[in-house]
């Protein structure tokens, strides 16, 4: 009997210390792991060559960055730099209204030269022409002497290559890696063109009103009629004047007839 109630007790003993450890382990909380931060968002990729084509009329600019492959200068810089690009690009009537000079007449070196001077190896808003007009000139793609001043009026954003002083008209992406400005010039650069800029053609003179001439008054009229040789008082006199004498001189000559 006594041997039962000790193995008894040695039972419950063993049953009392499994229950504490059980409630033991369940009240340990487990750590709450440190969640890793997201990576950042890859900047967006853009295909200059898809935008130039649907955002407007830039077919020839475009048409000059694809035959130069300054295209693809432009797409690295956008997609694979932390920098980003900032395109001026001019609408096809500024290219069909260039008369002198011709960029026909360029050499290709020219060419890449002129397509490289429309970007800046930067992205810049709006909002930071501000600061740039006071930093100007800004060094473009093309480097060297190849620089834009710009100007930031109320707003408005001049451009200053010069040979060509435009506008931006509109953005046509304005997002982070890609900004696209439309201006309604091509900028032409004194590196290539030299400083001898055209003078601005002076306005066409207005044209002279057509007047109809003034009909004659009737004083005139009547001053030329009589001013006519036949109705000349003078001539009429002296008429007069010879018939008289002719008569004297007959009357004259039959007295002495009577005479003799």
């Amino acid at each position: 009997m006594g041997f039962e109630m000790n193995f008894m007790a040695f039972i419950s003993a063993i049953l009392v210390v499994f229950y504490f450890a059980s409630a033991n382990s369940q009240s340990v909380v487990a750590p709450t792991p440190t969640p890793t931060p997201a990576p950042a968002p890859a900047p967006e990729h853009v295909n200059l060559t898809d935008l130039l084509s649907v955002a407007g009329p830039f077919q020839t600019f475009l048409g000059y960055l694809q035959s130069t492959k300054v295209i693809e200068t432009f797409q690295n810089q956008a997609n694979n730099t932390d920098e980003g690009i900032t395109l001026f690009v001019p609408k096809d009537e500024a290219f069909a209204s260039l008369k002198k000079p011709s960029i026909s007449n360029l050499t290709q070196d020219q060419l890449k030269s002129l397509c490289l001077f429309h970007a800046l190896p930067h992205y810049y808003k709006l909002a930071d022409f501000t600061n740039l007009s006071r930093q100007s000139p800004i060094p473009t793609f093309a480097g060297g002497q190849y620089s834009l001043n710009f100007t930031d009026n109320s707003g408005t954003v001049h451009v200053d290559s010069g040979w060509t002083k435009t506008k931006v008209i509109s953005a046509v992406r304005a997002t982070d890696p890609v900004a696209v400005y439309e201006t309604d010039k091509v900028l032409l650069p004194e590196a290539i063109f030299g400083t001898d800029i055209p003078p601005t053609p002076a306005p066409a003179p207005a044209p002279v009103p057509d007047t109809a001439p003034v009909a004659d008054s009737p004083s005139e009229k009547e001053g030329s009629e009589s001013s006519s040789p036949n109705s000349s008082p003078s001539s009429s006199h002296s008429i007069v004047n010879s018939g008289k004498l002719s008569q004297l001189a007959l009357a004259f000559v039959g007295a002495m007839l009577m005479f003799l």
